[in-house]
């Protein structure tokens, strides 16, 4: 008899980190890289999905998530979609349910953190645990099988950098191949993050919101134009990066920014773009709103932290203090 079918189990608690993109996001699409290949650039950050499981002592699913729960006989009944089919690819045909799922997140959903596909990362990687104790997987295998939950089973019109991202964690960039083979490549010198770190600074925007509008129209193509440029955007971030030119960050973020405002892609709001100006006024060299745009967060970097810390605080913008995260996906305790 495994782990999983002992009454008493102890509690596994899975954390997988959220990101920030700094380049290349949008080319992860499958639209984009079946016919140009794509590369993304994605720093993960000290902000966590949490998913615990545990067998509990009586049968059935119970299942815990953003303030709600459900409690049900049989996997297709839970309303939960990643966790109803996270359970339906490893759990064995002829087991009887007897599980309970938690599922916490430091930062709500729909504010362009990647925080759908940490979940699923976590949900992976802790539900293989309670089904397989004694089986390891890689972070490439962890990666791709939560890109196969969201982006195949759930049809979600999503990329891969969000999943690479929280597997993965550190600063890293990401190659994708026309056939959608993701590869890892050489990160960031440790001492070149430590300065970015140093300035970059995120703005929480006042509201949360869906990406699935803009994500369809790229994952169409209807914006191909609009990604061989920020694809080209994120070779240069990554060339600045790599050879220690931090001056170059801000730019790049700026031309980026002008770009999509120049295309109507309706990413932002009057709010939106008077913080961005406001920012850029008060020490900001360039920013960005990280995840598909339309809320969340605001992106900046700044030579003059406190400058803009302060000049934010006039507006009563609430800032989301980060560090970066070299785990990745991780197991807390089994």
């Amino acid at each position: 008899m495994d782990g999983s079918r002992k009454v008493g189990n102890q509690m596994i608690l899975v954390r997988s980190p959220l990101r920030i993109t700094l380049g290349g996001g949008g080319t992860d699409l499958p639209a984009y890289y079946s016919r140009h290949g794509g590369m993304f650039l994605t720093a993960a950050i000290d902000k966590y999905v949490y998913v615990s499981v545990l067998r509990p002592f009586v049968p059935g699913v119970i299942v815990k998530h953003s303030g709600a729960s459900e409690q049900c006989t049989q996997i297709a009944n839970i309303k939960h979609p990643l966790i109803r089919e996270a359970l339906r690819m490893y759990a064995p045909s002829d087991w009887k349910p007897q599980i309970e799922l938690t599922t916490l997140a430091d930062v709500p959903a729909g504010t362009g953190l990647g925080s759908s596909s940490a979940c699923a990362c976590a949900l992976l990687r802790a539900i293989r645990l309670f089904f397989r104790p004694q089986d390891d997987i890689t972070r490439d295998e962890l990666a791709e099988e939560a890109c196969v939950l969201e982006m195949d089973i759930l049809k979600e019109p999503i990329g891969k950098q969000d999943a690479y991202a929280s597997a993965f964690g550190n600063c890293t960039p990401f190659m994708i191949n026309e056939q959608g083979k993701v590869s890892a490549q050489p990160g960031i010198d440790w001492r070149v993050q430590e300065r970015l770190e140093q300035r970059l600074q995120l703005y929480f925007t006042g509201f949360s919101r869906s990406a699935s509008n803009l994500l369809q129209l790229t994952a169409t193509g209807k914006q191909n134009d609009l990604l061989h440029n920020i694809s080209y955007l994120g070779q240069r971030m990554l060339a600045a990066l790599r050879a220690g030119a931090l001056w170059q960050v801000g730019g790049v973020f700026s031309t980026q920014w002008e770009e999509k405002q120049r295309r109507s892609l309706g990413i932002t709001s009057e709010r939106i773009d008077n913080l961005y100006a406001h920012g850029l006024r008060n020490g900001a060299t360039g920013g960005k709103l990280v995840g598909a745009g339309g809320g969340g967060f605001l992106l900046f970097y700044t030579t003059e932290p406190e400058q803009l810390r302060a000049g934010m605080a006039e507006l009563a913008v609430e800032e989301l203090p980060f560090k970066f995260e070299d785990e990745g996906t991780m197991v807390v305790c089994q």
